[in-house]
C-alpha cells in the first residue's frame, strides 16, 4: 500500500518505520521539509529528531502534508498532537482527503496547566468526532491511541493478551485498519470494534488514566486488556 503518515514525532516515526519495514511505501508528511531535515537535536524524551531519523530511514519519503496524502493514496495515519489536527487537515483540504481512510491516533491532551494533562474535548464529544464532522468525506477510524508507540507497532513487547480498539462509522474502513493492526502483530481476538465514531469518546478519555499509570509504573510498556467471562 501507499501510506501517508502525518507527523514526524516519535509516534509518526514508529508507525512509518514499521509500515515501511513490512513492505509499504510510506510518505511522511511535515509542514516544512527543509526545516524538518535540519532538526538534529533529540527531543526532551531522548527520541531522535526527524532530521536524524529520516537519514537513517531512506525508504521513508519526507514530503509536505498535502503531497504525502496525494502520494500515500491508500491510507492516511494521523500521528500528531491533537491540537494540530485541524491546522494540518484544513491545510490539506477536504477535496484531497475525500474518500480516504484515516487512522486517527491523536488525543486531545491539554498541557496548558502543566502535567498531568487534561482533555480539551471530552464527555459529550471526541476529537475523532470533530474531525469526522469537519471532513465528512474522510473515513476516520480511531485506534492505537490508548498505548505508547512501541506497543502500537509491536504488541509482543507485552506478554499475554492485551487490547486495541477501533471506532468508526465505515465498516470497510475498519476492516482496512484491522488488517494493518494484524500486520503489526495484533491477534484478531484482541482487536475490539467498539462501534461508531462516537465510541472514541471512551478511548480518548482513557488517557488521563494512562498518564497516571505511566507515572506510577515508570515505564510506557504496559497496556489494557479486556478479559471477558466465559459463556
Amino acid at each position: 500500500m501507499n501510506i501517508s503518515v502525518l507527523g514526524t514525532g516519535s509516534v509518526g516515526q514508529a508507525i512509518a518505520g514499521r509500515l515501511a519495514g513490512i513492505g509499504h511505501q510510506v510518505f511522511m508528511g511535515t509542514r516544512d521539509v527543509a526545516g524538518s531535515e535540519s532538526r538534529t537535536a533529540p527531543d526532551g524524551w531522548g527520541n531522535p529528531a526527524i532530521g536524524t531519523w529520516i537519514k537513517d530511514h531512506p525508504e521513508v519519503k519526507l514530503v509536505t502534508f498535502a503531497e504525502s496524502v496525494n502520494r500515500g493514496s491508500d491510507l492516511i495515519v494521523f500521528a500528531m498532537n491533537g491540537h494540530a489536527a485541524f491546522d494540518c487537515l484544513n491545510g490539506i483540504g477536504s477535496q484531497l482527503l475525500a474518500g480516504k481512510v484515516m487512522i486517527d491516533i491523536s488525543n486531545p491532551l491539554d498541557f496548558s496547566k502543566g502535567f498531568p494533562p487534561s482533555l480539551f474535548v471530552c464527555n459529550t464529544e471526541s476529537l475523532a468526532e470533530q474531525i469526522q464532522q469537519q471532513f465528512p468525506g474522510l473515513k476516520v477510524v480511531k485506534s492505537l491511541n490508548t498505548m505508547s508507540n512501541p506497543v502500537m507497532v509491536n504488541p509482543g513487547l507485552i506478554s499475554g493478551d492485551h487490547s486495541v480498539f477501533l471506532s468508526g462509522n465505515d465498516a470497510e474502513a475498519k476492516m482496512v485498519v484491522s488488517g494493518i493492526l494484524q500486520s503489526f502483530g495484533w491477534p484478531e481476538r484482541n482487536i475490539i470494534d467498539l462501534g461508531d465514531i462516537t465510541t472514541a469518546r471512551g478511548t480518548e478519555m482513557i488517557l488521563p488514566l494512562w498518564v497516571r499509570l505511566y507515572g506510577k509504573l515508570q515505564t510506557p510498556l504496559f497496556n489494557f486488556h479486556v478479559n471477558m467471562a466465559k459463556q
